[in-house]
């Protein structure tokens, strides 16, 4: 593969782990000097000594994003190791099972704050840096639940609706610094965080075979699949394209077959 990042410093939350983890593995494999923000400890060390063992360059840096400190500090570490800021992915977020008379006020901004307001707390800490740049990037990780409803997931689903207008924003707001800011929206993902939701489910298998039914691929999703989108956003293949999201499902958003849902009458 070629070497399409080479020089490029690249700043992934949620890094440690499913997606983000594919795509700091991909990223350094391309080039890039990679950081791995995250708050898991364990996963994001062995994944940084899998990278470096590789011949790559990457570090990891403890790393809430609903803390504005938290992420300021790990943005400045990253320049003051590598020199530069060129590529943020923000695909840090978590999901809550349940509806929406049952939920509690404090999972409901627990979500929000990593989900939506990490990345506020990311544009607004990487600008200086994207300021002295020529062309910087910005991937957020949005859902299909950017496009349609989810079940069960009503803080979820809303948390993805807002990333897909951020980042809409965020391309229009910052385009003259060389900016571009697009959204990759993924389907069923066989993802740490997919298996969490499935556990929900009295028989995870089943659950994850029913919706992969919806698929006209018939299959989930892979994290390097989802990677490679946020590599062909994170450089120049795709110069021209901004503001925009790129559906990555296998097809799930083309069809139109559901099953209704439980009567909730008692």
């Amino acid at each position: 593969m070629r070497n399409q990042l080479a020089g490029q410093v690249a700043w992934i939350s949620g890094g440690a782990s499913g997606i983000g983890a594919a795509t700091a593995e991909l990223l350094a494999n391309t080039g890039a000097s990679v950081v791995v923000a995250d708050v898991r400890d364990k996963d994001g060390e062995q994944l940084v000594n899998r990278i470096n063992s590789a011949g790559g360059k990457a570090i990891y840096s403890l790393c809430n994003v609903a803390s504005s400190d938290q992420v300021s500090n790990s943005i400045e570490s990253t320049v003051a190791k590598f020199g530069a800021l060129n590529i943020v992915v923000n695909c840090a977020g978590i999901v809550h099972v349940g509806l929406l008379h049952d939920y509690a006020s404090d999972d409901w901004d627990q979500l929000m704050g990593i989900n939506v307001k990490g990345i506020f707390f990311t544009l607004k800490h990487a600008f200086p840096h994207f300021q002295k740049n020529d062309r910087s990037y910005m991937v957020n990780v949005g859902s299909i639940s950017s496009h349609v409803g989810q079940r069960s997931t009503p803080a979820y689903t809303t948390s993805k609706g807002a990333v897909l207008s951020l980042t809409q924003s965020i391309a229009l707001d910052y385009a003259a610094i060389g900016l571009r800011c697009n959204c990759v929206n993924p389907g069923i993902t066989d993802t740490p965080m997919l298996r969490q939701h499935l556990n929900t489910t009295p028989n995870p298998d089943e659950t994850l075979q029913q919706r992969v039914r919806r698929v006209p691929m018939n299959r989930a999703m892979q994290p390097d699949e989802i990677a490679r989108t946020i590599l062909y956003l994170s450089c120049e293949d795709s110069a021209g394209v901004t503001g925009t999201s790129i559906v990555v499902d296998g097809g799930y958003l083309a069809a139109a077959e559901w099953d209704t849902a439980d009567d909730l009458r008692d």
